[in-house]
């Protein structure tokens, strides 16, 4: 993945603060930039509509008023525009981590802004939810090849770095754990926050979002500081 480095002043400035950015889509010709938007657009139509079990490209084409080799020279299958929309969509949650007003964005502890990137993160899954778990089975590494995995990952390491620096009993950086621990615990907290995980506790198991987010607010705040 591109590192794209974004305005992330809450960070600090050493190149070990900097976030991997999601790309932005590559400058396209204004007619392809309309298609483009078009097939999008018809495509979130559909999704509301149908649900992903409705998104095929014929439909699409159809919907969108295009030809199959405009959407085809754009997305190369279902997959392909499902990334597309989180992809626009995720943007928009990154820019509010970044630069947002808190608890999300800087300007509050570590342990604040991890349960607020919780609950955010939770929201955004739950919303597309059906348009991650295609993107991630169509995949053989799953979750780990989408490129905004290593943006939560990161995002999540730096607030347990804070929480261990500032928010322990005897707070300092000397006190963090090693690097190593620490990438572990941001990905078990990811572990938590997998969209399988979140399927199985809202589709299979009838739990409610509103109880949920609480609930996994402590076991995250559990693996990052204890």
């Amino acid at each position: 993945m591109e590192e794209i480095i974004g305005p992330q002043s809450a960070y600090g400035s050493g190149d070990e603060k900097l976030l991997p950015l999601v790309p932005s889509q590559a400058p396209l010709r204004a007619d392809a930039q309309r298609n483009r938007r078009k097939v999008l657009d018809a495509a979130a139509d559909i999704l509301v509509e149908h649900g992903v079990d409705g998104l095929t490209m014929d439909e699409l084409a159809r919907s969108a008023g295009v030809g199959k080799g405009t959407l085809y020279r754009n997305f190369t299958d279902k997959a392909g525009i499902a990334s597309a929309l989180l992809d626009d969509r995720v943007r928009d949650m990154h820019a509010k981590m970044l630069q947002g007003p808190p608890p999300l964005g800087p300007g509050a502890s570590g342990g604040e802004r991890l349960r607020a990137f919780v609950a955010a993160y939770l929201n955004h899954i739950a919303r597309n939810l059906d348009l991650v778990l295609l993107t991630e089975s169509s995949s053989p590494k799953g979750r780990f090849d989408r490129e905004t995995y290593p943006f939560w990952r990161r995002h999540v390491e730096i607030l347990i770095t804070d929480i261990w620096t500032n928010e322990t009993p005897e707070p300092s950086a000397a006190n963090a754990p090693e690097s190593d621990l620490i990438r572990t615990r941001a990905e078990a907290v990811m572990a938590v926050l997998s969209a399988a995980q979140i399927d199985q506790w809202l589709h299979r198991q009838g739990r409610a979002l509103d109880e949920l987010i609480p609930q996994i607010q402590t076991i995250v705040t559990a693996i990052a500081s204890q």
